[in-house]
């Protein structure tokens, strides 16, 4: 039966009602939308073929996020794959819309293959206005990372490396406050030689930590120059010590940060450990030590960990979302050392900000129970992202310039 007429007329019906319909944005972020016709398509099309910085004016692209991920390293369920990594990165795209207003496409990709994972990515990325790599194991995370970042021409940030990174950071600086010592001259000794842990001892020490000063382990003990088992990615954190072991570690240190395993710091540890004692205990879903329990062998602990029934919950959260927007918002090109660093100073000084609700000053005033900010802190965002924004465009990697911050405020303010 020959349907081509029918056809025809269907497509010149069509055609006709959508030279009717007045168009309207699919997204905050596009400034001028004529696709609803076939003209109008044809159009943006050829605009952004001769220019392709419109595709931002002509598409979705500046405000939609690839949350890209191979299943290898999901919480502490470890190499899971693929499909049952999606509910966890599904998750991670509600944070993301919910936080920052961001559009999110969710790609669960069936590779433990360095090269293929690379190769796809690059492939797809012209969809988006970033990549968000999710919960892939490390060392292969390194070298993914790298490899999108040095490709591609969006930014590009493994959210499991430096969201831990950039909260704890900024937690840290607090806490040094309140212990009356400075990121600079204290000894640290991090309990973990994963993803986050790497990521965070790099972050800590641009920040000021001295390298003498930090002692790394990992499930074998003390990383040091006397072994001869370790990657090259831990080596960098190798120290000329004859300690071995965590308790011999933590002796006189002033800080511990884990990123290792429940119910490992026990409470003669703490006790060994010098005046005003910084705990992070970031094992998740236990944390090292308990915090009543470090409580009970210190008094002037410091605490923080990832569990939000304790003080100071060291939660992604607080960057992740507003680092993305700001990289979005700038057009960045990537998330630099520098950006990072103005999220860790801006989560920071919130936390010493009092907040008024209802004329009455915030309930936890800046000290030992609280120096890092809630997730619910409605400032967070504009906060993060201005700070972040400015950091992006003063660097050099924005591709657009914000001049009115007033309305910039004001845009950050609808997504709460």
């Amino acid at each position: 039966m020959n349907i081509r007429p029918h056809n025809e007329a269907f497509l010149l019906q069509s055609r006709e009602q959508n030279d009717k319909i007045v168009s309207q944005p699919l997204s905050p972020v596009v400034q001028s939308f004529e696709l609803t016709t076939i003209k109008g398509i044809v159009e943006s099309c050829l605009k952004i073929k001769e220019q392709p910085d419109e595709v931002y004016n002509y598409s979705s692209k500046g405000n939609l996020i690839g949350i890209i991920t191979n299943g290898s390293a999901v919480f502490d369920l470890g190499n899971i794959g693929a499909l049952a990594s999606k509910p966890a990165i599904n998750k991670k795209a509600l944070l993301l819309k919910k936080y920052a207003g961001v559009d999110v496409f969710d790609i669960e990709l069936n590779t433990l293959d360095v090269d293929v994972f690379v190769r796809t990515v690059i492939t797809i990325s012209p969809t988006f206005g970033a990549i968000d790599l999710e919960s892939i194991k490390a060392p292969e995370c390194f070298e993914i990372e790298h490899r999108l970042m040095d490709a591609l021409d969006i930014p590009v940030m493994h959210v499991d490396q430096h969201g831990t990174a950039i909260v704890s950071a900024a937690g840290l600086l607090n806490a040094c406050e309140i212990a009356g010592k400075s990121l600079s001259q204290i000894k640290l000794v991090i309990n973990g030689a994963g993803t986050s842990a790497l990521a965070c001892a790099n972050l800590y020490l641009s920040l000021g930590l001295k390298k003498e000063n930090l002692i790394m382990l990992d499930s074998k003990g003390v990383i040091s120059h006397n072994r001869m088992d370790i990657d090259k990615y831990k080596k960098v954190f190798a120290t000329n010590t004859y300690l071995n072991s965590l308790e011999e570690a933590l002796s006189g240190a002033d800080a511990f940060v884990g990123l290792s395993k429940g119910d490992i710091l026990t409470p003669g540890m703490i006790k060994s450990m010098a005046d005003h004692p910084i705990i992070f205990a970031m094992a998740n879903p236990i944390p090292e030590i308990d915090y009543y329990n470090a409580i009970k062998a210190n008094a002037k602990v410091i605490y923080a960990s990832c569990k939000r029934e304790y003080p100071n919950e060291i939660n992604n959260i607080l960057g992740f979302p507003f680092i993305f927007r700001a990289a979005l918002d700038t057009r960045a090109s990537k998330i630099n050392d520098e950006m990072k660093k103005a999220a860790v100073f801006a989560i920071a000084s919130l936390a010493k900000e009092p907040l008024v609700i209802s004329n009455k000053s915030h309930s936890h005033p800046f000290g030992r129970a609280y120096f890092l900010p809630k997730a619910s802190d409605p400032r967070l965002a504009k906060k993060v992202v201005q700070a972040v924004a400015k950091a992006a465009i003063a660097s050099g990697v924005a591709s657009k310039t914000i001049t009115d911050w007033k309305a910039h405020e004001k845009n950050i303010d609808k997504l709460s």
